[in-house]
């Protein structure tokens, strides 16, 4: 009876131990693939649709981005197409307007992002991260067949690219989830143009 106790102790003790070495191992990338080299285009816009929550609430519909170097406008849809809020921000500050006339103004748009979207993102670090071009610093935990980014967890974020728009190596992303914590993000990008 005791040696019987003695080995599921130990099996026990084993499989615990394994469950957390497999934990802490880093994740694979698919073999034989080599990462792609992406560079992020400053300049860019993009359609899509957006889903976003912080645990306590959610919000969804459409969105629209326009990035270039010190400038961005973005505006937010609801899911039957009515404008719900615009935010534009550059050098000089930014301005959320919504749609019953409010207007909320602050030094940059990363103060204004979340009550666009309801999740409170890096917005320096947003731009790379939805190209899959994160910035030196983050690190790519896996990629897919091609070399493109499959997981990136950059400053506790963890970003997941599930599907990009053709199987290129330079493809853009096309479904990509943000998440940390109860923060999630998930955005399908429907139409993109990358400006030189």
């Amino acid at each position: 009876m005791r040696a019987a106790r003695h080995v599921r102790r130990r099996l026990l003790a084993t499989t615990f131990v394994t469950a957390l070495l497999a934990a802490c191992a880093p994740l694979q990338t698919v073999p034989g693939s080599v990462a792609v080299v992406r560079t992020a285009s400053p300049y860019f816009e993009l359609d899509g649709r957006l889903s976003a929550t912080d645990g306590e609430r959610a919000a969804n519909g459409q969105i629209e981005w326009r990035h270039a170097q010190s400038t961005d406008q973005w505006t937010a849809y609801s899911p039957l197409g009515q404008i719900v809020a615009r935010l534009d921000s550059n050098a000089a500050g930014a301005e959320l307007m919504l749609a019953d006339g409010r207007r909320q103004r602050a030094a940059s748009a990363s103060e204004l992002l979340p009550a666009l979207i309801g999740v409170d993102l890096p917005l320096q670090r947003l731009p790379g991260w939805i190209q899959a071009s994160p910035q030196a610093d983050a690190e790519v935990r896996s990629l897919d067949e091609v070399g493109r980014p499959s997981l990136v967890i950059d400053q506790g974020w963890r970003i997941d690219y599930t599907e990009y728009l053709n199987p290129a190596a330079d493809a853009l992303p096309r479904r990509l989830e943000i998440s940390r914590g109860d923060a999630r993000v998930r955005l399908v990008i429907d139409r993109w143009t990358l400006q030189p």
